[in-house]
């Protein structure tokens, strides 16, 4: 079963909920993060990034971080920008992005099941990076925003969530992004333990973003005795089949001493190369893009798309493809993790930010076709760790909708 439990959330008003509610704290950096706050005050990004409010030579992982973090925190209670519900709710939340629309239910998961493996996980995560939310949700005593799971979708959590959405919602707000937000607070006893019943039914809940907080948080709630409110933390879990997974492209920063006809030759040793006029995203599966500087625009298809071992959920992800095939063996990057000759884009940038790049500062781009969810939800039934930066979700979750506080 999996316990996923409704809990007294603390939220802000619904006319504030617009100026509270922020991007999670990993997506931007610290002078992006500073220019979303600018003149907002009630910013939770002034609590998940308190580096915003320090001297650019402060310790962003020193005390005086954390510290900043708890004095920002209090500000916002003490401005009334963070009220906690009287009784026990699960928040339905949607997000409608480009005619797109997909709706979760927030809720507190359980850091034992993170432990014991039915909370499952896909990335592996950074010790540095651990340890920073560790301390920030140790100094808080509290989750600042949610972890983004998803689980095989079920018809009869479909259906609760359809009927409480059918009602108006009490925060409706489009973020500057332009990304429409609503939020419904789920107080009926009888419709509570429903859905929980229907969530212990289930065989598992899957991380789709937000590995590190997730990791911190079991952390924190790994000794927790029976009964604290450490032991859960907070997250959003939505069905499967409303998520969409966006590509996230290769950027080379070199040739690793070929020529740029060299790299042509090369990659036509395993895949067939068809002149493009420009930049096109990868419409199929097994199928790339590349953009040689020098050379032009090609698709690349693979020779023999029969040598691709479909019953390894890792090894037939495109992103496992272009590793295996041309980053190690031509490129001689065999760590995408740690190789400072590789770049990342997330595919919400478009092909045109690869056209950019490679007028700019890189020598090979690839556009790749997009991880599925039964990629992720596969890999993750089998224990399997993704290569780097297999997948980008979009819209991110807003912190700041609903927070949870272990101790007050």
């Amino acid at each position: 079963m999996v316990d996923f439990r409704p809990f007294p959330g603390w939220r802000p008003p619904p006319a504030l909920a617009a100026q509270v509610a922020a991007l999670p704290y990993d997506v931007m950096n610290r002078a992006e993060a500073r220019e979303m706050a600018a003149g907002n005050p009630l910013s939770l990004l002034h609590i998940t990034r308190p580096d915003i409010d320090l001297p650019d030579d402060a310790d962003v992982h020193g005390d005086v971080a954390y510290a900043q973090a708890l004095h920002a925190l209090h500000a916002l209670l003490g401005q009334g920008g963070l009220k906690q519900d009287a009784v026990d709710c699960y928040y339905a939340y949607a997000q409608t992005m480009n005619g797109r629309r997909q709706v979760g239910l927030m809720g507190v998961a359980s850091a034992a099941e993170y432990w014991g493996g039915r909370i499952k996980r896909h990335e592996l995560t950074r010790a540095d990076k651990e340890e920073d939310r560790v301390r920030h949700v140790r100094t808080l005593s509290a989750h600042m925003g949610p972890v983004f799971l998803t689980y095989r979708a079920q018809a009869s959590i479909d259906a609760h969530v359809a009927e409480v959405t059918a009602a108006a919602p009490t925060v409706d707000f489009v973020a500057p992004d332009g990304i429409r937000h609503q939020l419904w607070p789920i107080r009926d006893a009888a419709r509570l333990d429903a859905l929980r019943g229907l969530f212990a039914g289930l065989d598992a809940l899957y991380i789709a973003d937000g590995h590190h907080r997730a990791a911190a948080a079991a952390r924190v709630g790994k000794d927790a005795p029976e009964g604290d409110p450490a032991g859960h933390f907070l997250a959003c879990a939505f069905p499967h089949d409303q998520l969409a997974i966006l590509p996230y492209f290769r950027v080379l920063l070199d040739l690793n001493g070929h020529t740029p006809a060299g790299v042509r030759a090369a990659l036509a040793q395993d895949f067939v190369l068809t002149p493009l006029a420009g930049a096109e995203a990868a419409t199929e599966r097994h199928t790339f893009t590349v953009g040689i500087r020098g050379e032009g625009w090609f698709r690349l298809t693979l020779r023999e798309p029969e040598s691709v071992n479909e019953a390894d959920p890792v090894a037939r992800l495109d992103v496992s493809i272009l590793q295996s095939r041309v980053l190690a063996p031509v490129f001689g990057i065999d760590d995408p993790r740690t190789s400072k000759r590789i770049d990342f884009v997330g595919g919400i940038r478009g092909v045109a930010e690869l056209e950019k790049r490679l007028g700019a500062d890189a020598q090979v781009v690839f556009a790749l076709h997009p991880t599925t969810l039964d990629d992720l939800m596969d890999i993750s039934d089998a224990g399997q760790i993704m290569p780097p930066k297999s997948t980008w979700f979009e819209p991110k979750l807003r912190s700041g909708m609903v927070v949870s506080r272990f101790r007050v």
